[in-house]
């Protein structure tokens, strides 16, 4: 086991400080230490001793500015979002920290990027936690960089145990379908081995019920659309985390991840026909196959010399194999159907990462460490397109439908990048550390098939963050950053449209190039006395270059078209302001209420009418509440969660048509009781008033900047509201 910091005195509070503040003194016993620069905050065991958490999940989850979607260890929380790493989609590589919080376990992060290190948490059983560290400071000897804060799990150093959890869960939909799901995992310690090994069944079923009018541009009536969408997707996987200390100076971790993501979509829907006296209507359904299977495998080696110099070196390899069939039938009145469109596309993207560095200390409170990466990302991409009614002769492949011509239809797109870096981390005094970074990046990316093309990039992106601590609880800090996106590779090819029933395909565009900025942040960061919560605020400013969105690709007047491609220069910038308090000062020491505000905005020129305007479906803000409250005499806590986007500001510009989009607040509440034996029951009530997205679709004749309106769409979705109940265990 590291130990990360080697130096923490028992934290000094005055009863003049809680005075000051206005809160009197909570109900709780604070089991908080901190380092004497502030720079660290530990949470024993102990501390968590009243909530009798089951799993490490449990206990960060009390921790104030730790839990902001109401998770326990009761399944999947409230989250309205998701974060995909796919390399497909421009999550290649692995660099430093993203500025945001990193979570390791015994001072080490996970050998992986698709293996989630916040699921392991609900894995690994509170007694085998010895303590929960907050670190703020920048270090050379943590193992990422850049990142905003550092949890690092510490677990207890025993001879020989092993622990076993059980979830089980029973998920509703709008349309009465119910679905199971489970978890088993082993955890445990065998000498020098320590152990994770999940087998996880989870449904990942959608029911969503759509519907869209729409009027022409005389105002007159166009038509009505009804569509039911189900996805009946399902996530199996086995995944394990392998540590092994092979001596004193050397230890090596493993990792392996093997996954079926299958999510099969049917769709019905009813078209109905307003521009004539006689109405009609178009009856259709989908049967849309997706079969996918993805692994992936790392390990993570690293040698300590007797003069504290440290060699790391490690590797991952992954590859995603994702096959889309879209078949449309229309149906008529004697029960019979017709096909009329099959679209099939594959993507097959694999990748291979080798990491090396070497990091030692030199002067006085320094460090410096040297290294780079090699990354390999492949894409190999097909898409069909087959039509009833389309010249040509039939092909069986598409269902005896004609195939037709699509551009980078078959393509392959291959990245080599090298990027070379080192980082100075320097502790100036106790109270302010400053950590330099330097990587510079080489890649030639080549493309073949429908398209031969080959080119190459280079930059460098430079990074200083400066954390200055005022007083042991307040901390300012501050970056300056060069940040280059990856290119996806989805925009390379040609793909399926699934945001537009009237086109079928997306254009790809061989010439598209990274997305840059440089990124200005200051944040600041104040720990109330005796662990009542934490305030903090964030303002960013951002200066990019080739901004990416839809660009003219069109041929003629007459064969209009867009791609992604990049516009230009723009700019970025906000603020996000957290608060997590423990409501003791009303007498409620075990209510923790989390909100976050974040306002933002953004400025770009679109390149069909010149104007200025934000980045499409840009989010202006949104705030999020949520609440916990345990009860400790009755084994139960409950909580909710209210999220809401400041809506009026997203937009999408294309070159025929602009969209618009609004949604209706999120909110969600649950309950989580224990027994005697420890096993949890947790009920989830999420979308309690069905949290409606809803969009305007504007098209035009021709350009949309000759703003003659042919169009105007207004559809909503609506997901229903959706209720499971979860059990979970360990022993």
């Amino acid at each position: 086991m590291i130990c990360i910091v080697q130096h923490r005195v028992a934290r000094q509070l005055t009863m003049a400080s809680m005075l000051m503040l206005g809160f009197p003194a909570p109900e709780i016993a604070s089991a908080q230490d901190a380092a004497a620069d502030g720079s660290t905050v530990v949470y024993t065991a102990s501390y968590f001793a009243e909530w009798q958490p089951i799993t490490a999940g449990d206990m960060l989850a009390r921790i104030p500015g730790q839990d902001t979607n109401g998770r326990g260890s009761g399944g999947s929380g409230f989250s309205p979002g998701n974060f995909s790493g796919s390399p497909s989609r421009g999550g290649r590589g692995l660099g430093s920290g993203a500025g945001s919080t990193e979570i390791l376990i015994n001072g080490k992060r996970n050998a992986g990027k698709n293996n989630s290190t916040q699921q392991m948490l609900q894995r690994i059983a509170s007694s085998q936690v010895q303590e929960i560290q907050i670190i703020r400071a920048t270090s050379g000897d943590l193992d990422v960089r850049g990142s905003g804060q550092i949890i690092n799990v510490v677990l207890l150093e025993e001879l020989s145990s092993t622990s076993f959890s059980y979830q089980g869960s029973l998920n509703y939909s709008q349309d009465d379908a119910v679905q199971l799901g489970g978890t088993f995992a082993v955890n445990g310690q065998r000498g020098a081995l320590d152990y994770t090994m999940t087998m996880r069944s989870q449904p990942r079923y959608r029911n969503s019920l759509n519907n869209e009018s729409s009027i022409l541009g005389d105002f007159s009536p166009n038509d009505t659309v009804i569509e039911e969408v189900t996805v009946d997707g399902g996530n199996n996987e086995f995944s394990f985390n392998l540590a092994y200390t092979i001596n004193s100076k050397s230890t090596l971790q493993l990792n392996g991840l093997f996954a079926e993501r299958d999510a099969p979509t049917d769709i019905n829907r009813i078209t109905t026909n307003l521009r004539s006296a006689t109405v009609s209507r178009l009856v259709e359904r989908e049967t849309n196959p997706n079969p996918r299977n993805n692994w992936e495998s790392g390990f993570d080696y690293e040698y300590t010399f007797s003069n504290g110099a440290r060699f790391k070196l490690l590797g991952i390899a992954n590859q995603d194999d994702n096959l889309r069939i879209r078949r449309r039938f229309q149906r008529f009145g004697n029960e019979t159907e017709e096909l009329n469109l099959t679209l099939k596309s594959r993507s097959i993207t694999e990748e291979l990462i080798i990491r090396s560095s070497y990091t030692f200390d030199f002067l006085q409170n320094q460090s410096l460490e040297i290294g780079g990466e090699r990354a390999q990302t492949t894409l190999d991409s097909a898409l069909a397109l087959g039509l009833l009614h389309a010249p040509g002769t039939p092909s069986a492949a598409l269902g005896g439908l004609v195939p037709v011509n699509l551009g980078l239809a078959n393509s392959q797109v291959e990245e080599i990048r090298y990027e070379p870096f080192a980082i100075h981390n320097w502790i100036i005094n106790p109270k302010l550390t400053l950590e330099s970074t330097l990587l510079f990046e080489t890649s030639e990316i080549v493309q073949t098939g429908d398209a031969l093309n080959s080119r190459k990039f280079d930059f460098i992106k430079p990074k200083i963050d400066l954390r200055y601590n005022i007083t042991p609880m307040f901390q300012i800090r501050g970056s300056v950053e060069r940040i280059v996106n990856q290119l996806s590779f989805a925009d390379f090819v040609a793909a399926n449209d699934e945001q537009d029933n009237d086109a079928n395909t997306l254009n790809g565009n061989a010439e598209l190039r990274q997305q840059a900025q440089w990124r200005y942040t200051l944040n600041s960061e104040y720990r109330l006395p005796n662990d009542v919560g934490v305030v903090s605020a964030e303002f960013f400013y951002a200066d990019h270059q080739d901004v990416i969105d839809w660009i003219d690709a069109s041929t003629s007047d007459n064969n209009l078209a867009s791609v992604n491609g990049n516009l230009g220069d723009g700019v970025e910038f906000g603020a996000n302001i957290t608060a997590s308090i423990r409501m003791a000062m009303i007498g409620r020491p075990n209510l923790l209420v989390n909100s976050r505000l974040e306002v933002q905005d953004s400025e770009v020129t679109d390149p069909f009418d010149g104007r200025r305007r934000r980045f499409r479906n840009y989010q202006r803000g949104r705030f999020t509440l949520t609440t916990r409250h345990d009860i400790p005499k009755w084994r139960f806590n409950w909580g909710t969660q209210y999220f809401d986007r400041l809506d009026g500001g997203m937009f999408q510009y294309d070159i025929r048509d602009f969209e618009f989009t609004v949604g209706e607040p999120f909110y969600g509440v649950f309950a989580e009781i224990r027994d005697s034996r420890g096993i949890t029951y947790r009920l989830d009530v999420r979308q309690l008033t069905d949290g409606s997205q809803c969009r305007e679709r504007w098209r035009y004749e021709g350009r949309r900047s000759e703003g003659l309106l042919r169009e105007l769409e207004y559809r909503c979705t609506h997901g229903g509201t959706q209720p499971s109940l979860t059990i979970t265990g360990n022993f």
